[in-house]
């Protein structure tokens, strides 16, 4: 089932390229790929029409498949070539959805409002850049906050990763014969079928397990003594272990509230209807270290229906400086102060 426009010499291309986005919102979006998304929207309001056409083209399939929503009746023809590794089959359902909810709603925000006569491009920043995800070889996960910096070290033997700097989140892949162990400072962290946080600072090292049970302990055990033996921790608590051997670490249970605030950071999909900007800045300052202010209260008037990537900040400043009317200055390298241009 296929959906042109005729009267127009690139409805072909704009038809392949609208599919195409539909395969790559099918297994997620980068924020780098967000930020081409709302750009090819916004430059041709044929975009967004040819978009919500293959959305309904695959719904229509599923009708007649007797399906509600489905990813399993697949016409190669309806996408043309397949980015290599795709396997729509196996696409995630959810993840296909949210992805294009994600366009079809940011095509609405775009597309209703003029654009303004002024663009700026926010600051780059580190603590602005989005967050990376990584699968390494075994298929372990591993979310790294923004600036972290790893190092990999597999063997035969052991899956060895140093935490250089920063905060990570490791989904561990389950390999009975060969261990996941975590080096963070002088503390190491055995993995025993887990899911679990580390950041490293030059002050501590904090351990959040959401699953499993991680063995902790110390590259040189000769310096501990009794009372700072390293314990094991179980899914829901949190140590912080000081950098100083001689010095006890501390145990903490979390309930659901304080274990969500702490791994906050890990990036989500941020789904706003009609929302006013200021509720959308406190949800992006929620999951960032960048804090971004109203400082004319004029804004709070704005709406924006839209979903981003919660670590998309700067992707969200580029949108509402472009369709908006708005400026975003960068006081510091973790402060923005939007206002209206006069």
């Amino acid at each position: 089932m296929r959906f042109r426009f005729r009267n127009s010499e690139d409805a072909e291309g704009i038809e392949l390229t609208a599919a195409e986005w539909v395969l790559r919102c099918d297994r997620g979006l980068s924020g780098e790929e967000q930020d081409e998304l709302s750009r090819w929207l916004a430059a041709d309001r044929r975009h967004g029409v040819a978009l919500a056409l293959q959305r309904w083209s695959w719904e229509e399939l599923d009708r007649l498949a007797g399906v509600q929503t489905s990813l399993a009746v697949f016409d190669p023809e309806l996408v043309g070539p397949i980015p290599e590794g795709t396997n729509p089959r196996t696409g995630s359902r959810r993840a296909w959805i949210a992805g294009i909810a994600a366009a079809l709603t940011l095509s609405v925000g775009v597309l209703y409002f003029a654009r303004s006569p002024e663009v700026r491009s926010p600051v780059p920043t580190r603590l602005a850049a989005p967050c990376e995800r990584r699968t390494l070889d075994d298929g372990t996960l591993v979310d790294c906050n923004r600036d972290a910096q790893i190092e990999v070290n597999y063997s035969n033997a052991v899956r060895q990763v140093r935490l250089v700097r920063g905060e990570v989140n490791f989904h561990v892949a389950k390999d009975p014969t060969r261990p996941f162990v975590v080096m963070a400072g002088d503390v190491s962290l055995h993995a025993l079928g887990t899911v679990f946080n580390v950041r490293l600072d030059s002050h501590v090292v904090e351990v959040v397990v959401r699953e499993g049970e991680v063995q902790m302990g110390r590259m040189a055990p000769e310096r501990l003594s009794a009372s700072a033996t390293l314990p094991r921790l179980s899914a829901n608590q949190r140590v912080v272990i000081p950098h100083t051997p001689a010095v006890q670490p501390l145990v903490t249970l979390l309930n659901t509230h304080e274990l969500e605030s702490r791994l906050a950071w890990q990036p989500r999909l941020l789904d706003f209807s009609d929302a006013p900007l200021d509720q959308i800045a406190v949800a992006f300052n929620r999951h960032n270290v960048v804090r971004v202010t109203l400082k004319d209260r004029s804004l709070h008037a704005v709406r924006l229906s839209a979903t981003f990537r919660s670590d998309n900040v700067e992707g969200f400043l580029r949108l509402i400086e472009s369709e908006f009317g708005v400026r975003a200055d960068w006081r510091s390298e973790s402060e923005v102060l939007l206002h209206k241009i006069n």
